[in-house]
Formats: C-alpha cells, sequence, structure tokens
C-alpha cells in the first residue's frame, strides 16, 4: 500500500463504511452518503482547504471521479454540523481500529481554540456564553474562545477529547470526560496519564487511584521532587507536539465556526484526519506515525 491522499481516502471510506452498515432511515438514501460525507471532510483538512466553497470546486479539480456527487456550499456545511455525533463515533472507531489503542500510557493536555479576534464579532457571536476571555500563558497572550482538552497517546493518537470554556479547571474537565466514559478506564489496568502542573490537585490523585490510574505530573518548585520527575520533560514534549500538528498543519485555530455545532463539527473534522493519517501510517508501516507530509498535496 501505498502513502498518497487517494489511498488514504480509498481506505478510510471502506473502513467507515463497513462501520456504518446499511443504513437505518428510512426512505430516499442521501445522494452523499455518510461514509463520503466524513471522507470528504477529511480529505479537506489534510489538504488545507478552509473554506467550504472553494473545496467544493477544488474537488472535482483535484480528485477526479472520487465523489461521485457533491452538494452545494450550504448543503455541505449544513450535512457537516449535522454529523457531529458522527464524526465523534468515527474517530472512536478508527482509533480502536489500531495497535495503539491499547497503548498504557496516556498524555493529558489543554490548548486555546481561538473563535473570535475583535470585540465587534465577541458580542454578536452565537459562542457567547460557551467560549469566553482567557490568558494563555505558553503564547503570552489573551484569547476568546474555547480550550481543546485531548487525550492521547505518545505516538499522538487521539483517544477522547473536549471543547469546554477556557476558565474551566483543567482538572474538573479530566475529571469529567473520564466520567463521561468510565469504560476507557476500565479496559486499561495499570494505565499512566502524564499531565502538567495544572494537574497537580491530591484530591484528583487520590480519584485517579480510585479506579487503578497513576498520574505522573512535575511537582511545584516548593515541593519535594516526586521520585519519576526526571522522565517528563522529553515525554512532555510529544503533547506539544500533537498541538502543534493540529495548529500548524491541520489548521485548528482557522476553524471559521460560528456556532457551537459548527465549531465542535470542525474540531472533530480535524482530530478524525489526524486519528485517519496515524491509522494509515500505522497500517502501512511507516516510520514516523503521526506524519501528514504524503497526504497533504
Amino acid at each position: 500500500m501505498t502513502t498518497d491522499i487517494n489511498t488514504l481516502l480509498t481506505a478510510l471510506y471502506v473502513k467507515i463504511d463497513d462501520w456504518l452498515g446499511r443504513p437505518a432511515r428510512v426512505g430516499r438514501p442521501p445522494k452523499l452518503s455518510d461514509a463520503e460525507l466524513l471522507t470528504l471532510a477529511v480529505a479537506q483538512v489534510l489538504l488545507g482547504v478552509r473554506s467550504e466553497a472553494r473545496w467544493l470546486r477544488f474537488v472535482p479539480r483535484h480528485l477526479p471521479g472520487a465523489f461521485p456527487y457533491l452538494p452545494g456550499q450550504s448543503g455541505y456545511n449544513k450535512r457537516l454540523r449535522a454529523a457531529l455525533p458522527l464524526l465523534k463515533k468515527a474517530i472512536r472507531a478508527v482509533a480502536a481500529d489500531t495497535d495503539l489503542w491499547t497503548d498504557g500510557v496516556w498524555l493529558v493536555d489543554s490548548t486555546p481554540v481561538r473563535c473570535a479576534r475583535s470585540r465587534p464579532t465577541v458580542k454578536r457571536s452565537q459562542l457567547a456564553g460557551w467560549a469566553g476571555y482567557s490568558y494563555c500563558a505558553s503564547h503570552s497572550r489573551w484569547f476568546w474562545g474555547l480550550r481543546l482538552h485531548l487525550i492521547c497517546t505518545p505516538a499522538g493518537l487521539p483517544i477522547t477529547w473536549a471543547l469546554a470554556d477556557p476558565k474551566l479547571d483543567e482538572r474538573q474537565v479530566l475529571t469529567a470526560v473520564l466520567e463521561h466514559d468510565p469504560g476507557l478506564l476500565r479496559d486499561r489496568p495499570q494505565l499512566l496519564i502524564i499531565a502538567d502542573k495544572g494537574y497537580v490537585s491530591a484530591e484528583l490523585d487520590r480519584w485517579l487511584d480510585q479506579r487503578g490510574v497513576r498520574l505522573l505530573r512535575p511537582s511545584y518548585r516548593n515541593r519535594t521532587p516526586r521520585p519519576d520527575e526526571h522522565l517528563l520533560k522529553p515525554i512532555r514534549q510529544l503533547i506539544e507536539s500533537v498541538n502543534h500538528t493540529l495548529k500548524g498543519q491541520l489548521d485548528l485555530e482557522l476553524h471559521g465556526g460560528r456556532s457551537i455545532e459548527g465549531v465542535g463539527a470542525r474540531i472533530a473534522q480535524r482530530l478524525l484526519a489526524l486519528t485517519a493519517a496515524i491509522w494509515h501510517n500505522r497500517a502501512t508501516g511507516q516510520p514516523v506515525t503521526r506524519s501528514l507530509i504524503a497526504y497533504d498535496h
């Protein structure tokens, strides 16, 4: 198998189509199936075309014959926003089809997802009440938007994720995410989660310890260093590199969403693209699991 974009899209379409099975809806089937919609959404992100209107003009010229039917821009936008639950399930289905899914080490971190730049945009945004202002210490800037809380493997494979108000405590979000999907911890005995100083909490340590999970994170400067802290620095760079892939190559902060459903669908679209690339690289035996170079042109 090769690692060009057409091979990836074909393999992904077959995987999603098999996973979805026969559609349960009654009546005339849509001209663009759910499997084709998700494959089209992944292709858009990997090829870096942010405008949906330009993307639908781009496909016939650069991917001729790949999609027999293409909706208009409005129809594509509505289908994509409505497909948010399907996108979430597809990320899990594709991720679970790799050997990385059972990895006993997780990385957890949050990163800003900016949703507006000007005060007038903030005032009229449909995201008001969900998004908010917050300060990003790692980038030394204020932003208005959300935070993406991502749990992934050291190879970058997304395990689970959440979008939340940037003012919410990272520890509370982590607890809520794991409580929402308890099967993730139940199926992984002796799991190790690696985090940064934002997750320092005796209460969180106890909560995870009750579930057989160990949290490895640095201590504050005025505290006695933990015995295994020297292992953290090179590992912590892995989650930063995953965030860099999402922002630098998959345009995470240039999503263009203006509603809750729109932002959620576009973030899920990018996470599915990352998952699909890792899944395909793993299946084809590529030396760099998270490389997107073969698929971005």
